[in-house]
């Protein structure tokens, strides 16, 4: 057992790490590089390409610690029949041919995860075809049978797929810890805005601290 308290808005965060799950969602090709989803929407993937090293230096104290890792990925079907047509014609470059392949698709080389992020063949990747990392999966079977109470969060986009998933963990009863460095939006407003949604009121939907807190606590 290795319980930690972590310093965090609102309050401090309290875990049992055996009982904890490192969520890390969607640190993709086609959200973190040129030339992929992201970009093609019109945005600057600089943010969120920043990030990266810092969720690293997370995963492998966490792998160090044997917490369990998750990772997560947007993407659908070649035949895009998991693709609700409502999304297809708010966001055509979906299935299109860009640069890394055919753009938020499975199997292709943008699809999957950044290579300094790359899961070892022990850890959970969870396909959604939609924003929150519960709908349509079976994340929550995964975190049932693992005896999973707690999650702590890093990745993309706050405001988007990371704040989705979160307030679907907060309402099946997880506690959550969102990592504020280690998670990125395009917008930087949209990034600081989701962390004051998450912690306000008392927490809300959970907790925000940095990674460096939260390693200096897992370390003591």
């Amino acid at each position: 057992m290795k319980k930690i308290v972590v310093d965090a808005l609102p309050f401090p965060y309290e875990c049992d790490l055996n009982k904890t799950a490192f969520i890390i969602i969607d640190m993709q090709r086609d959200f973190c590089y040129k030339g992929g989803f992201g970009e093609s929407l019109g945005n600057d993937v600089t943010l969120t390409m920043k990030i990266i090293p810092i969720v690293e230096k997370v995963l492998n104290v966490m792998r160090e610690h044997k917490v369990m890792i998750i990772h997560t990925r947007e993407g659908h079907d070649p035949s895009l029949k998991d693709c609700p047509p409502n999304k297809l014609k708010r966001f055509p470059s979906i299935g299109q041919n860009g640069p890394m392949g055919r753009i938020l698709i499975r199997g292709e080389y943008g699809h999957d995860i950044v290579d300094e992020l790359k899961p070892l063949p022990n850890e959970v990747i969870i396909d959604k075809p939609g924003k929150g990392a519960f709908y349509n999966t079976d994340l929550l079977e995964v975190l049932t049978k693992n005896g999973v109470t707690h999650l702590i969060f890093a990745g993309v986009t706050t405001h988007v797929c990371v704040q989705t998933t979160i307030r679907e963990a907060n309402d099946r009863g997880f506690d959550c810890l969102l990592l504020d460095d280690a998670s990125a939006a395009f917008d930087i407003n949209d990034h600081l805005n989701s962390l004051h949604m998450i912690n306000q009121q008392n927490g809300i939907f959970g907790w925000t601290t940095s990674s460096q807190k939260l390693i200096e606590a897992i370390n003591k």
